[in-house]
């Protein structure tokens, strides 16, 4: 079995993913760094402690919102504005963003809207800068930028016409049961850019033509993620409800670990303070700092 390894608890972050054949899994634990999958195949265990700090501003807190914010940031902070969730709904015009700097920073910034295929082809957006990490995190083995916009509200209007032709969500249930069907994705996009056309072009003549421009030249891409086994059934492990969660670890796909135990989502539990172990020869990896902040997708 090896000798037991421990890490020492730190703030649990969501993982970081690397495009690699197949996609490389870092754990996040403070400073800590741990290359899960070393550990495909292996008994592992993670400990919750009972204690939350907030990833703003590090005030301790009973319960987590919005992936890791404290109740006082999360009211306060643009990032964790409705228009986050629904980019279309954008009130940086109207003089009432929470944080102006902030949405010049990331709102008003170039973005992508893409097709993936996670559970199913499925419509998304997100900033240039954030692919293919986008991707991984939804654990998609298909994906194909079509559109690039110059703001993210933009990116959200586009989405919202395309969304009336095509899923802009993952069933994650479906992610998790195996490889998805695959897509052609350069059909989807020219079925669907078709069918959008009059909704496309009122948006050329609102922001100008060079607001939304096509991709024609982009080709798809494809992931394969570290998977064993998939589980035939799908049971959720939850820190709320089980302080300790251990198991064989059968696979990493999205931000998901899939144990014989059952699956649980990282990333729904930001700022947990977490410790991990395992019995094996793998050390913690070293990463540079900051590398595990949270960023807006």
């Amino acid at each position: 079995m090896g000798a037991m390894v421990t890490v020492a608890p730190g703030g649990l972050r969501k993982m970081l993913v690397e495009p690699a054949d197949p996609v490389r899994y870092t754990l996040v634990l403070g400073e800590e760094r741990v290359l899960l999958n070393d550990w495909l195949g292996r008994r592992i265990s993670l400990d919750f402690h009972g204690v939350i700090h907030c990833v703003h501003c590090g005030r301790k807190t009973s319960k987590s919102f919005n992936q890791g914010y404290c109740y006082p940031c999360f009211r306060k902070l643009a990032a964790c504005d409705t228009c986050i969730v629904s980019p279309e709904r954008c009130h940086y015009d109207q003089g009432t963003c929470r944080e102006p700097e902030w949405g010049e920073a990331f709102c008003h910034q170039p973005h992508i809207v893409y097709l993936a295929n996670s559970s199913g082809l499925k419509v998304g957006i997100t900033r240039r800068t954030q692919l293919p990490t986008r991707w991984l995190d939804q654990g998609a083995t298909q994906a194909l930028p079509i559109l690039a916009v110059a703001t993210r509200q933009q990116a959200g209007l586009v989405e919202v016409a395309i969304k009336q032709h095509a899923a802009d969500r993952t069933n994650w249930r479906a992610m998790l049961r195996g490889t998805a069907e695959p897509v052609d994705l350069i059909a989807e996009r020219e079925r669907l850019l078709a069918a959008c056309k009059p909704e496309l072009d009122a948006l050329h003549s609102r922001f100008g033509l060079q607001a939304i421009q096509p991709l024609e030249d982009a080709e798809a891409v494809t992931f394969a993620y570290p998977v064993l086994e998939y589980p035939t059934k799908i049971t959720s492990l939850d820190f709320g409800k089980q302080p300790r969660i251990e198991g064989t670890l059968l696979g990493i796909k999205g931000q998901y670990l899939m144990l014989d135990s059952g699956v649980i989502n990282l990333r729904k539990f930001s700022a947990y303070q977490v410790s991990f172990s395992g019995a094996g020869t793998a050390a913690p990896e070293q990463a540079p700092a900051g590398q595990a902040e949270l960023t807006l997708e």
